[in-house]
């Protein structure tokens, strides 16, 4: 009787399995013909706006790094209806492509240009989405390089429910399948550069694990300013929670993420953490680039209390300088500490300033900001 009942158990995780695999299928079959219509006529009678997945990235001073992003990003599983590019500076842009047969070689890309004194963290992103139509939009950085053809599809199905798992329902319809009905947005991970420091390979452990999670408004006990990391570096957005929530705050000088993620939570919307959706994105920033970055990052928590108010980040820097402590100590390596503690020390520091940035007179702000146009415009 035990063994027909594993039997019948085998047999079960088979089938969850292999529908699994269909819902892939599905969702990759679908899409690319979805694609590859939208690719012949951007206003073909019967397409569905919400039959796609867009991707919007800032630019600023791209260098050829722009094109290897985007021939990653054609050869994803899932294709790409429309890249969005917010541009800042057409001068050098236009020098980039000057030898490219850019039109022809990326044709579902459209550029846009700015000034660079009207680029906003929140404001610029939030105006890309008005080029878009898609029920799913991806942001995205210049310097963010997706590490396999899975990236989008794993973000989507993130977004997707997933009931063959738990039911005997049928598949999702594909292209337009069912989304997730408390799930905001979904963010991936970042994997280190080959050229990363130790220090910053331990950093981007710590931020983004192996192991995927969702998390909602009941975690921010447990998980404090966790609950509202989310990262445009690389992370995929449902288009009608966010037109619900009207979308990313106009003007910020950084955390534009994670404030649109903390109004997400608070509405009741889970932020979801996709490991499989890998990117690579990492920097070796020096101790002053650490310090201006926080400053701004102060600056954020300051402007923003009805946020970074409901839980502390301070905790969250002591259980990363643990976590360095005890990764070094395994590794035999603890003569890296030191510097560790004194890059810490320039982050703090910069925080420290930026959270108390009204008190500073407005030339040491200048000095110490990484974003000179957010002061100009400031009103």
């Amino acid at each position: 009787m035990k063994k027909d009942v594993k039997e019948d158990m085998k047999d079960v995780k088979a089938d969850a399995k292999d529908v699994k695999e269909d819902m892939k299928a599905e969702l990759r079959s679908g899409m690319k013909s979805e694609s590859e219509a939208g690719m012949k006529s951007k206003s073909k009678p019967g397409m569905k706006s919400n039959d796609k997945i867009d991707v919007i990235i800032p630019l600023y001073k791209p260098g050829r790094e722009l094109f290897a992003l985007l021939d990653k990003l054609k050869e994803q599983t899932v294709p790409i209806h429309k890249i969005i590019l917010m541009n800042t500076g057409r001068e050098h842009f236009d020098c980039l492509i000057k030898q490219e047969e850019f039109a022809g070689r990326y044709p579902n890309a459209e550029v846009h240009h700015l000034d660079k004194a009207d680029f906003d963290h929140g404001g610029t992103r939030h105006k890309a989405t008005a080029y878009s139509d898609a029920r799913i939009f991806l942001m995205m950085t210049q310097d963010a390089m997706p590490a396999d053809r899975y990236l989008v599809e794993s973000l989507a199905e993130s977004l997707m429910k997933k009931s063959a798992e738990n039911s005997a329902e049928s598949p999702m319809e594909s292209p337009a399948a069912p989304l997730a009905q408390n799930v905001a947005v979904a963010y991936a991970r970042q994997l280190p550069g080959a050229d990363s420091s130790e220090l910053e390979k331990i950093s981007r452990k710590f931020n983004y694990p192996e192991t995927s999670c969702q998390k909602g408004l009941e975690d921010l006990q447990e998980l404090g300013i966790k609950t509202f990391f989310c990262s445009n570096v690389c992370a995929a957005y449902r288009r009608d929670i966010y037109d619900k929530l009207d979308g990313f705050t106009r003007r910020s000088i950084f955390n534009e993420d994670m404030l649109y993620a903390a109004k997400a939570v608070k509405a009741g919307y889970k932020i979801a953490y996709e490991a499989k959706a890998r990117v690579i994105h990492s920097h070796n920033y020096t101790n002053i680039q650490q310090l201006r970055r926080n400053f701004d990052l102060g600056v954020s928590q300051a402007e923003h209390p009805e946020v970074f108010g409901m839980a502390a980040s301070e905790s969250e820097g002591m259980r990363l300088v643990k976590e360095t402590w005890k990764q070094l100590k395994t590794e035999k390596r603890l003569h890296r500490f030191p510097p560790f503690c004194l890059q810490c020390a320039f982050k703090y520091t910069g925080y420290l300033l930026g959270k108390h940035y009204r008190s500073l007179p407005q030339s040491l702000v200048l000095k110490l900001t990484t974003n000179i146009e957010y002061w100009r415009n400031f009103s």
